[in-house]
């Protein structure tokens, strides 16, 4: 497995851990000192959940030394990271939104591109 890949793991473990667990703990107070309020603490909660779930993924990959023991995680990382910026960029173009959304967007991007490429080079 590749360094790049292992590092992206490294990476996503922790952004994935503190987003999941702000939102599974504190979804009210997380969103609103962001500014994105009202939410509904039902869905945050889920997602936090969700974020939580996606880094224990991402610390059994980077633990893992074999391709084929994390080849459907990144497969689905991808496919959850580029379907999040398909919902947030479908927003983001027709309304006015503040600046944390905007990162949220740039985040699962950067993660949606790591992923891909290191997607694309294990099929190459």
């Amino acid at each position: 497995m590749s360094k790049a890949l292992k590092y992206t793991f490294l990476v996503h473990i922790p952004v994935a851990a503190v987003f999941g667990a702000l939102l599974f703990l504190l979804p009210g107070r997380f969103l609103s000192w962001l500014g994105w309020a009202p939410i509904d603490p039902i869905a945050s909660r889920l997602l936090g959940a969700a974020f939580l779930a996606m880094a224990w993924g991402s610390f059994r990959g980077w633990r893992a030394v074999e391709w084929s023991r994390v080849a459907i995680l990144v497969e689905v990382q991808v496919i959850v990271d580029v379907l999040a910026c398909v919902a947030l960029l479908r927003h983001l173009l027709v309304g006015h939104w503040p600046v944390v959304p905007w990162v949220f967007f740039v985040m699962f991007l950067i993660f949606a591109i790591a992923w891909i490429v290191a997607l694309l080079r294990r099929k190459a």
